[in-house]
């Protein structure tokens, strides 16, 4: 009477929820308390939408064997016994053939550590494109003005002439030393930073500055059709060397030291004439820019550009020897150390190669005309082609 039925131990009552297609049904369990015999029921649902819980501890139990498998088969490949490995390998050899795989494995090791040790003790070798924005940064040996927004930007006619066809054109018509050109651009919105970040990219194929305007599809249309579309900076920079368009250094040899004192001479005392630009040999090599800011100091090159004549370097051939030269230049020019150079270009029986004959250095291996050339780059201070040997 007024009994609940969930009062009693083994009640069972339905209980529907809001969807009659989801209905459940729970066995209720009582536990009675040992203080008041209240009671405290607890509920399992028996959904059969859901696994049991036995199914589950079922494949639970599966999923761990098969874990604990992979982590054993794993242990074991870690675990193994490598030395027992090579004695099964080696067991079959002879003495002498495993000395040899052991004297193999040592020089591996030392060969590692002395090229990870060369790696630390190496300074950095600066590339064409580092030496390139230097030039254009701290303005070495320029030999032109541009006059742009009552703003002068001293420049290399050489490098602006190889890179781009509508400064070649400009050029062409003030071909004298020093000369002041005024810009007109007739692409809007070209200011001062932007002009200067034009130039910069000439140099160096980069703009080296983040402004949106570069990445205005509109805007670099008409700079294209205005400037011209410079090909990339390797292909352009040996363009320039091969033809050596606006040389104003020529690099002569001698074997007499004190003409070579004096940097004058009769031309019948030197033997050929390689031609260079000062912009690159001096961006290249610390060697030649201090020896090219010497001779402004001293003056001599106001009469080089007063006859406007190029300037003469004339080297030591007892510590540059010519038939380096072209490896040098070439490697200047496009960051490359090409020594077949040394043996397609003819001989012009030089002094230089006299001495060598009576000397017995003329016909050197490779390896010695390598280390040679290795020692000459580091008295250039040319880390690029010293760390191409």
């Amino acid at each position: 009477m007024g009994a609940n039925a969930s009062n009693y131990p083994h009640s069972c009552s339905p209980r529907v929820g809001g969807n009659s297609q989801a209905q459940q049904t729970f066995i209720g369990t009582s536990s009675y308390s040992h203080q008041g015999y209240g009671c405290e029921s607890k509920l399992y649902s028996l959904d059969h939408g859901h696994e049991k819980p036995q199914d589950k501890k079922k494949k639970t139990s599966g999923l761990a064997t098969l874990k604990k498998k992979f982590i054993k088969r794993r242990k074991s490949s870690r675990s193994a016994d490598h030395a027992k490995q090579m004695r099964e390998l080696l067991s079959g050899w002879d003495v002498r053939d495993v000395n040899a795989l052991v004297e193999e494995y040592e020089g591996t090791s030392a060969l590692k550590e002395l090229y990870l040790q060369a790696n630390l003790a190496r300074p950095e070798a600066r590339t064409l494109q580092k030496d390139m924005a230097e030039l254009y940064q701290y303005k070495y040996c320029t030999d032109v003005d541009l006059i742009f927004q009552e703003t002068c930007f001293p420049v290399h006619r050489a490098i602006l002439a190889a890179r781009c066809p509508f400064f070649k054109t400009l050029l062409s018509s003030s071909p004298e030393y020093g000369a002041e050109i005024i810009m007109d651009i007739n692409t809007a919105g070209i200011d001062m930073p932007m002009f200067s970040a034009l130039l910069h990219y000439l140099y160096t194929g980069e703009f080296g500055m983040e402004d949106s305007r570069f990445q205005n599809v509109d805007i670099l249309v008409q700079l294209s059709e205005e400037f011209g579309t410079p090909n990339s900076l390797d292909v352009d920079m040996r363009a320039l060397f091969d033809y050596m368009c606006y040389y104003d250094v020529v690099l002569s040899f001698s074997s007499n030291s004190d003409l070579v004192e004096t940097f004058g001479g009769s031309q019948n005392c030197l033997d050929e004439e390689l031609r260079a630009h000062k912009a690159i040999i001096s961006s290249r090599s610390p060697f030649f820019r201090h020896l090219l800011q010497r001779r402004i100091r001293t003056g001599e090159e106001i009469t080089d550009r007063t006859l406007r004549t190029p300037t003469r370097i004339i080297l030591d051939e007892s510590i540059i020897p010519k038939k380096y030269a072209k490896v040098i230049l070439n490697c200047m020019y496009t960051d490359v150390v090409d020594l077949s150079v040394l043996h397609s270009s003819p001989s012009v029986g030089s002094l230089s190669e006299v001495q060598a004959l009576v000397a017995g250095k003329l016909n050197m291996t490779r390896a010695e005309e390598a280390m040679e050339l290795y020692h000459i780059a580091l008295f250039l201070e040319f880390n690029m082609l010293a760390q191409g040997m």
